[in-house]
């Protein structure tokens, strides 16, 4: 395993070298007794829901040209000059990557490694990929909201209303200039203030029932799985909001030696380390280069190959 890492910080491994790791992690996976899922944007991504490149260029060639946007991402932060155009934008951009998104063969399949297993998802990603491939809803805490909910922008109350009648009616309705008209501006029932998508931008991000439900559950979870034989499969998380998964993660396996991480990222596979009160950020070949405590190097495994290849390989 060492000579595997320092070859992967290379970029020296080989077949065989990967073929061994996929072989431990699908041993992992077999005789584990829980299964923790953190996931972000890069997953979405691998399974074909990129926010640039050819996709973006495709579906959104008329606003490129009138505002030369560059990116989906950054387009929902653009100062638009209207809410009207605003909104003709962002209704687009819904449709695409939530409400007419079908479940994804990537996801599909991760859902099969686990299905038979105690599992549970942590996810950043706001296009309810895993809903859709059939994951159990009771074991999903989605943490950043959602595409295909509305919220008060204010917020005068913390209920959430499904937005895809009107982000329909918003599509529907775009005329050549990119704009919706007026009246399809969503307003909140209760104060009249500007709807927003729920997503979480800033501290108006509205936590419902349910967010919070979820957030007891995904906790439980983990309070139940500190004494089993517990995986955690990370998939494309970085650096953008690496304190809701990829620390915690990388913090419990630190911390319980009958757990293992296994990390999916095509550029960031440091990890995040608390060795006498202070965290360090170990590169790969720092793995080997310090006394990290409770053999955690021995049950880290980091991939950055291609996720659809690797999880290809566990299905065999």
């Amino acid at each position: 395993m060492k000579d595997f890492i320092k070859k992967l910080w290379r970029g020296e491994e080989t077949m065989e070298d990967l073929s061994l790791t996929i072989k431990k992690l699908k041993e992992l996976l077999d005789n584990s007794d829980s299964v923790i899922i953190g996931a972000g944007a890069g997953l979405s991504t691998a399974s074909g829901i990129s926010y640039g490149g050819e996709r973006f260029k495709k579906n959104f060639p008329d606003f490129i040209k009138k505002y030369n946007l560059t990116d989906m991402y950054s387009a929902t932060f653009y100062p638009f000059p209207s809410p009207e155009a605003r909104w003709a934008y962002l209704a687009r951009h819904v449709y695409l990557n939530n409400l007419n998104m079908e479940a994804t063969e990537l996801y599909k399949n991760i859902l099969k490694l686990v299905e038979d297993k105690d599992y549970f998802v942590i996810t950043t990603n706001v296009d309810d990929q895993f809903f859709k491939s059939g994951f159990d809803p009771s074991k999903i805490y989605a943490t950043q909201g959602s595409y295909r909910l509305f919220q008060c922008s204010v917020p005068c109350h913390d209920k959430l209303y499904d937005n895809e009648k009107i982000i329909k009616e918003m599509l529907d309705n775009t005329d050549e200039d990119l704009t919706i008209p007026s009246e399809l501006i969503p307003k909140c029932p209760k104060c009249g203030n500007p709807m927003e998508l729920n997503l979480r931008i800033d501290n108006t991000f509205v936590e419902d029932a349910t967010w919070h439900e979820q957030n007891r559950a995904y906790y439980d979870f983990i309070d139940k799985s500190r004494d089993n034989k517990t995986l955690l499969l990370e998939f494309g998380i970085g650096f953008n909001t690496p304190t809701i998964i990829r620390l915690p993660f990388d913090a419990m396996n630190a911390k319980w030696t009958n757990w293992n991480l296994a990390r999916f990222n095509l550029e960031h596979l440091e990890v995040a380390i608390e060795i006498d009160d202070r965290y360090h950020l170990f590169p790969i070949d720092g793995l080997n280069s310090y006394k990290i405590p409770n053999n955690f190097k021995e049950r880290y495994l980091p991939f950055n190959e291609d996720i659809n290849f690797v999880v290809n390989e566990l299905l065999k």
